[in-house]
C-alpha cells in the first residue's frame, strides 16, 4: 500500500470525500497528467501504482481506513500528552 513515510489525515467537510478526489485527481497519474494537470497525482504521481496520495472512494471505505490508521482509544493520548 505505500513505500514511504506516510501523513494520514482525516478531512472533515461538507462533501470531503469528493471535493478531496477532485484535487488529487484520476487514480493512474499517467492519465492524470494529461486530464487533470493541475491535481496532485499529476504533479506529484508516476502511474496507477505509484500514484502518491490516497483517498477515500466512499464514506464506508473513509471509516474502515480511518480506524486502521487512528485508534478509538483515546485515553493511551491522553496518558501520553498528559506526560
Amino acid at each position: 500500500m505505500f513505500s514511504g513515510p506516510v501523513c494520514a489525515m482525516v478531512l472533515e467537510s461538507p462533501d470531503a470525500i469528493s471535493r478531496w478526489r477532485n484535487l488529487i485527481g484520476p487514480t493512474d497519474a499517467r492519465k492524470a497528467k494529461t486530464s487533470h494537470p493541475d491535481s496532485i497525482r499529476a504533479m506529484c504521481g508516476l502511474d496507477s501504482e505509484k500514484n502518491c496520495v490516497h483517498g477515500s472512494d466512499s464514506p464506508q471505505s473513509a471509516a474502515r481506513e480511518i480506524s486502521f490508521f487512528f485508534r478509538d482509544d483515546k485515553s493511551e493520548a491522553l496518558e501520553h500528552d498528559e506526560l
